[in-house]
């Protein structure tokens, strides 16, 4: 009921063009005590929050892991340096001016509500604290309805909120000690600060090593098709644990995770899709719906209780607003709407605030009718906070800085390269390992772009297994990637043996062509066929009968025919080029026929075609130009479509030709096209042929 309840007004918020968070929140609201809950026939069902269900606990708490999970693998951390002063300035602000608004209204609380007035110091600490807080999971979720958690206001705002919750529950070990032990001491004060930061700090870079070994084992060694996901989990649910066990919260443990692994760039982004839908469309709506299940407005029917909770839900408001406001205009220099922007992002409260009510409550600093109204404040808080945030947004102007990098994340989302991390190179022993520097030239340029995992692979038998490995040392010696594995197979069967250490979640398998077999039915040898035909990745195939001796893929040549293909195989040649002297030209070759029915005397047939191949070019050159890459794009016309690249290729002195293709089945045989074909067998360059598929 809270699922689908939670679904049903998130959509209906989403249609008011509200986020959806707060259509989740009033589901909890219409199912609890407030409304549906007092009914006869529907209250056995969802009266959970007179008799707390820890099923319902538990699947809330995970949602909340996910959620911050999530958020924390979209923290950019070199984004959030760049606007440390920023994020800095806001989170003092929004800490110090609602503590000091929360300690003096809870002073004026009368004694009636207090269990111990004569501990009113301990009271009025909690309650500052519990103001204090910002809920990062419903800040989260709120930027993310509205778009906004990549734009520098929700970065900045995420961190802040981190800020402020550290200290807030740092501050919260010092009420919890002053009830247990009756004071705080120095030392005490001070392992609570060295605590949070050497688990932010430590798990991190401790957590960083692990993740990356661990993801390089398993996609070596496990075949399951969902084990980046568990891998996942299971440092979400050991963050969460040592979190909760050291006193801080689980979900700040979640939080850490998710950076962790944003920082490893061969997570697979398949992972990252699951893990995000099952999020959004289950344990995140139940997560909200659950906390304003927590909410009984039939409490608020005594005026007194009714004028305090109005009174310190306004203070809350206004004093994590103003106080993030004034942090961020006059510590930071940020212009109003942007100031008030963040302050409105703070101020929701959601679970957090829960959480810290409860352990109030556990600990009898406040009375149950505190605790209604803390958890009121965090509800109402939630739900103001993105109405708020989306109307002082729409007066925000982002920077022209902020729009390039928004702009160049919208082109290069997809980007090929980006989903390239692993990559298979199979080499056979030869004592002129030498050729092979083509294929290991080729795999570092792409190294220079991004981290990635290198793995030569040999195939031999038992009697050979020793020189086969001097000869992967020798060859490595060649490959100065970050992460270089060498692998020796025994087996009579080298093609059986690459084919099965690539599926082992490569991206990318590399192969080098340089002898061609005199069998008319095969294109390059009978065993390159096959792995290019039979291949479970993306796979690159490169021929070069001769080169330079220096040779470096400095102008690059890519065919172009708006196909997918040809698309994916300039995104390839965008990545092979970094220097001011390199360039990649597209070419784009329309041929020519003679109109036997003399329909186009003009010739505007031909300069739509022009004009068509034009545009997809220039969509190309935008693209490889937004990666820092020089790009020229040419269309020419000729009858014979393989002499004009040809021809090209030696005009423009090109070092390399890419041709982007689709494997097709053709009965046992490899069928690339008799384009390709010719091109391989008539170019005076090096051609690599790219299958993306």
């Amino acid at each position: 009921m809270l699922l689908i309840s939670a679904r049903v007004l998130g959509e209906i918020a989403l249609k008011l063009k509200q986020p959806a968070v707060i259509g989740e929140i009033l589901a909890g609201v219409l199912l609890g005590p407030s409304l549906l809950g007092n009914i006869e026939v529907i209250s056995p069902f969802v009266d959970l929050y007179r008799y707390p269900s820890v099923m319902l606990e538990a699947i809330s708490l995970i949602g909340a892991l996910m959620l911050l999970f999530i958020t924390g693998y979209e923290i950019d951390l070199g984004l959030i340096k760049h606007h440390a002063k920023s994020a800095s300035s806001t989170a003092l602000g929004g800490l110090i001016i609602p503590l000091i608004g929360g300690y003096l209204i809870s002073s004026i609380i009368p004694d009636k509500f207090l269990v111990n007035p004569s501990e009113r110091f301990i009271f009025s600490l909690f309650i500052a604290t519990a103001m204090s807080v910002s809920a990062i999971p419903v800040i989260a979720k709120v930027l993310i309805d509205l778009n906004l958690l990549r734009r520098d206001i929700g970065q900045i705002t995420i961190a802040a909120g981190m800020i402020d919750d550290a200290v807030a529950w740092i501050l919260l070990s010092f009420v919890l000690g002053l009830i247990q032990i009756g004071s705080i001491t120095l030392s005490d004060s001070a392992y609570a600060v060295i605590k949070v930061l050497a688990f932010a700090v430590l798990g991190f870079l401790a957590g960083r090593i692990l993740a990356k070994e661990f993801l390089q084992l398993i996609q070596d060694k496990v075949e399951s098709r969902y084990k980046s996901i568990t891998l996942i989990f299971s440092f979400i649910f050991l963050y969460s644990s040592i979190a909760q066990m050291i006193h801080l919260e689980a979900v700040f443990g979640a939080f850490i995770a998710g950076i962790i692994f944003s920082q490893i760039s061969s997570v697979p982004k398949e992972a990252i899709i699951r893990i995000e839908s099952i999020t959004f469309g289950v344990f995140a709506p139940i997560f909200f719906a659950s906390a304003g299940l927590k909410v009984d407005i039939k409490a608020l029917f005594n005026p007194e209780l009714a004028l305090l909770a109005l009174a310190l839900i306004t203070v809350a408001t206004v004093s994590k607003i103003f106080g993030a406001y004034v942090g961020a205009r006059l510590l930071a220099k940020v212009d109003h709407w942007t100031a008030l922007s963040f302050g409105a992002g703070l101020n929701a409260r959601g679970a957090i605030q829960i959480i810290i009510a409860t352990i109030g409550l556990s600990f009898s600093v406040i009375s149950p009718e505190i605790f209604s109204v803390i958890i009121l404040m965090a509800v109402i808080t939630s739900i103001i906070s993105p109405v708020m945030l989306k109307y002082t947004l729409g007066k925000v102007i982002p920077k022209e800085s902020e729009l390039k990098r928004l702009e160049h994340e919208e082109i290069t989302k997809d980007l090929l390269i980006k989903s390239i991390n692993r990559v298979l190179l199979p080499v056979r022993r030869r004592p002129d390992y030498e050729k092979k520097m083509i294929e290991a030239k080729i795999i570092q340029r792409i190294a220079s772009r991004k981290d990635i995992s290198v793995t030569l692979l040999t195939v031999t038998d038992e009697q050979q297994k020793n020189e086969s490995l001097n000869f992967l040392d020798n060859l490595s010696a060649l490959f100065t990637a970050s992460n270089l594995n060498k692998k020796i197979v025994v087996s009579d069967n080298p093609l059986n043996s690459i084919l099965e250490e690539a599926k082992r979640s490569y991206d990318l398998i590399v192969i080098g062509a340089t002898e061609r077999t005199s069998h008319s039915l095969k294109i390059f040898n009978p065993l390159v066929d096959e792995l290019l035909r039979l291949s479970p990745c993306r796979s690159l195939v490169i021929q070069a009968s001769s080169f330079k001796e220096n040779w470096q893929p400095k102008k690059i040549l890519v065919p172009s025919n708006a196909s997918l293909a040809s698309k994916r195989a300039a995104e390839l040649a965008f990545s092979l080029v970094n220097g001011e002297n390199e360039e990649v030209i597209i070419l784009t070759v329309i041929e020519t026929k003679k109109d036997v029915y003399n329909l186009d005397i003009e010739g505007n047939v031909r300069e739509r075609q022009k004009s068509f191949a034009m545009q997809s070019l220039l969509e190309l050159k935008k693209l490889g130009e937004s990666l820092g890459v020089n790009v020229s794009v040419f269309v020419e016309f000729g009858s014979d479509v393989e002499n004009v690249i040809l021809n090209k290729a030696v005009e423009y002195d090109i070092d390399l030709v890419i041709v982007g293709t689709d494997v097709r089945p053709a009965g046992e045989s490899l069928y690339i096209g008799p384009r390709v074909e010719r091109i391989l067998n008539n170019c005076t360059c090096p051609v690599a042929v790219f299958n993306s598929q």
